[in-house]
């Protein structure tokens, strides 16, 4: 426990100050003889097998970095293994785990955990294949090859094995720590008594990231342990330049999180930190935040100490040498009679010999010179596999079209109400559905209805969170990794800048990254609030945002029936959805199925919304309705085509095509202001696919230059309008007829 004691008094007795006492626990933790003891003997000669193991695995490591067989960074755990080893001998299977690039000595001792058979004992037992394999598919994976646990494309700082609770390491530093959260809170949703642990650095308990994924565990109570290795520097930036307060267990007491600090070097005291956290969420239901306070040997990646680059010195690092876990830790076991020298030896020996078979089966003599064996690479053909899923979990769900609907089977709705309905629905359908946002357990459905009646129904899966688009957003990829399909609204689409990490370094490239067979479900609605004032930071379209990452589905429905069918395809899909909601059409009335919602809009699938002959205009969300009235009331002989789906892999170029090949002249029409529009990539590729079919430039409607801003007449200055869409289709539809009747004169 620790008490805040201040007393102060002004030299004229005014401006008393008593003393505050913080409840919240922070312990130092400090373990005896007796606790090693207390741990089983073959348990410790294990342990002490995968320090040597994970030692030797990355200075093997560094030897083929320095031959040029590695390719990328080496950011070796020497001098942190310590912790790792015991950490992980409290863990069980079932927890989850998650680290940061440099990961080689967590990731290795979690996987041999998991593959080693009950009741090894490495006095008496050989090395298992099975923990063999766990080298060799660890070591395929930092070198880039076919065998690694994915594919070879995570390399050293992306590795993940979901089967040993590995749910992946990051390289974006305090990236990883929302999705532990994430982890925890899906375990706790679904009734599961495991934890999750977030490993980061001193560096990374500095990132905003860090604060909001702490505070998310704490605010909903999550079985979360954060872990911070404090190795004193980050990179080259020592500690106590990062921040006033170096003992970083004291993070926790702000935020209501008991804190546990220990020597990092120290195994068994790593052990016993883990197992005191367990037992304190067992008691309390979490989070715990532990601070191992070790040292890395090496600089930031490669062999060369930190001293060679001047940020420390000599000293410093001796001292440091002299308390390697990789000598004391064999050296008490030895003091203690729990192994001899000879079976120290002799599983070190054994342990030098596996990491060196391993590696004989990667590399190969060819022309006087070592390589990796060619056939292990991957195929370049397979590149892109993985970026999206194939669709199939919605080949089963039955496909309605809004032409479908007569009086009989239909009713009329407002866009606004079928949003909060049609989730309604999903909640229904989908067990580990939950939905979180700023606000969207109160306000009778949050700030836009878009939650009307579900708080009634299912108040555990409808989570309010504080303003912190990037933790949230964390939380929710990490409880899609953990089996959930979180729903996540995202007030304004500018916020998802807040949020830019976790969307587009994380959700978008973790599939594709750690291999592409894995789902990633989860859905990101969000509301575009063209033209009602809010100005340059709340009136983004975020759609041009989106699709710069393949990653993305990116919806937009123009009608009530659509936005049903496509929330549905959005939520059962595997793949990482956005749905945009544009506000102008909340009060838009339209037919939709009078009971059964049980049905898609398939996603690549436009809708031909009028037809015509003499131009195609490419179109989504309020413009379908304005691109219409323009050809109706103008007398204008144009197609409109609702894309519905825009991202570009997305995008329905059958129907497109078709449309072109009759009409000859194609237009793209967008409301959102050029610079964050889809179009220029549309028109684009329109180019290159639709060359020979088009007798005119592409001609591409959208806003200027300039985000909106307040004043009413310049907002609707910096957005297209019905008149420029008038005047775009009249010149391609008059120009056209010229060069005709010129032709044929």
């Amino acid at each position: 426990m620790m008490n805040v004691s201040v007393e102060a008094r002004h030299a004229d007795g005014t401006g008393n100050l008593q003393a505050i006492e913080v409840n919240t626990p922070w312990w130092e933790l400090t373990v005896t003889d007796a606790d090693t003891l207390a741990v089983p003997k073959p348990q410790l000669a294990t342990m002490l097998e995968q320090l040597y193991l994970i030692r030797h695995f990355e200075e093997r490591l560094l030897e083929l970095s320095k031959e040029g067989l590695l390719h990328g960074p080496a950011h070796a755990s020497i001098g942190q293994e310590g912790a790792a080893v015991g950490l992980m001998s409290a863990l069980e299977t079932s927890d989850k785990i998650n680290g940061t690039h440099r990961m080689h000595h967590q990731f290795l001792s979690k996987a041999l955990n998991h593959a080693m058979l009950e009741g090894y004992d490495p006095r008496e037992q050989e090395f298992p294949q099975q923990a063999q394999e766990v080298l060799f598919q660890t070591y395929s994976e930092i070198l880039g090859l076919t065998p690694g646990y994915c594919g070879g494309r995570g390399g050293s700082m992306h590795l993940r094995w979901p089967e040993a609770g590995i749910l992946g390491s990051n390289a974006i530093v305090g990236g990883n720590i929302p999705h532990a959260v994430g982890y925890a809170l899906a375990d706790k949703l679904s009734g599961r008594k495991h934890v999750s642990v977030a490993f980061f650095g001193d560096g990374a308990m500095q990132i905003g990231t860090a604060y909001e994924a702490m505070n998310l565990a704490a605010l909903y109570n999550t079985p979360t342990i954060f872990c911070v290795e404090n190795n004193l520097y980050a990179v080259s930036t020592h500690v106590s330049e990062q921040t006033r307060e170096t003992r970083l267990g004291a993070r926790g007491l702000g935020l209501g999180i008991p804190s546990i600090s220990f020597d990092g070097m120290d195994v068994i005291a790593a052990r016993r930190a883990m197992e005191i956290a367990q037992e304190q969420i067992e008691k309390s239901g979490g989070p715990v935040l532990i601070e191992a306070r070790t040292y890395r040997h090496l600089h930031q990646s490669g062999p060369l100490r930190g001293s060679a680059f001047g940020y420390r010195d000599k000293e410093e690092e001796q001292s440091w040498l002299e308390r390697d876990p990789v000598k004391v830790f064999p050296d008490q076991l030895e003091r203690l009679s729990v192994l001899d020298r000879r079976e120290i030896e002799t599983i070190r020996g054994r342990a030098e010999s596996s990491i060196d078979e391993v590696l004989s089966r990667l590399i190969e003599e060819h022309e006087g010179e070592r390589r990796l064996i060619p056939t292990l690479w991957p195929d370049p053909k397979s590149v892109e596999h993985g970026i999206r899923g194939d669709l199939s979990e919605l080949q089963e769900w039955r496909i309605v079209e809004a032409e479908e609907l007569t009086e009989k089977n239909g009713r009329e709705a407002r866009f606004v109400d079928v949003i909060s309905e049609a989730m309604l629905g999903n909640m229904e359908r989908f067990d580990g559905l939950f939905i979180m946002g700023e606000d969207v357990h109160r306000l009778r459905g949050g700030t836009a209805g878009a939650t009307k009646g579900i708080g009634e129904r299912y108040p555990e899966r409808l989570i309010g969170t504080p303003i912190c688009e990037n933790g949230f957003t964390g939380v929710a990829l990490g409880a899609a990794l953990n089996g959930m399909r979180p729903v996540v609204e995202i007030m304004y689409p500018d916020f998802a800048l807040v949020a830019a990490d976790q969307l587009f370094n994380q959700i978008a490239k973790v599939r594709h990254m750690f291999g592409g067979d894995f789902p990633v479900p989860v859905v990101v609605r969000s509301r575009v609030t063209q033209g009602t004032g809010y100005g340059s930071q709340h009136s983004m379209d975020a759609a041009g945002l989106f699709t710069l990452y393949p990653g993305w589905r990116v919806v937009a429905a123009s009608t009530p029936h659509d936005y049903i069918g496509l929330l549905n395809a959005a939520v059962a899909c595997n793949d990482p959805v956005l749905v945009l909601e544009y506000n102008q059409l909340f009060q838009k009335k339209g037919m939709v199925p009078k009971d059964d919602w049980d049905f898609i809009v398939p996603f690549g699938k436009a809708r031909i919304v009028r037809g015509g002959t003499q131009a195609t205009i490419l179109t989504y969300g309020p413009m379908v309705d304005v691109c219409c009235a323009v050809a109706e009331e103008h007398g204008l002989d144009a197609e409109v085509i609702d894309l519905r789906t825009l991202d570009p892999l997305g995008l329905d170029w059958e129907t497109i095509e078709a449309s072109v090949a009759r009409t000859n002249a194609l237009l793209m029409v967008e409301q959102t202001t050029r610079g964050t529009s889809i179009g220029s990539r549309i028109v684009n590729d329109a180019q290159r696919r639709l060359f020979n079919l088009l007798d005119y430039e592409i001609l591409h409607v959208t806003g200027t230059e300039s985000s909106a801003v307040v004043s009413k007449v310049l907002e609707e200055a910096a957005f297209a309008t019905a008149a420029d869409v008038e005047a775009a289709l009249r010149k391609v539809i008059d120009e056209r007829n010229i060069e005709r009747l010129e032709g044929s004169a």
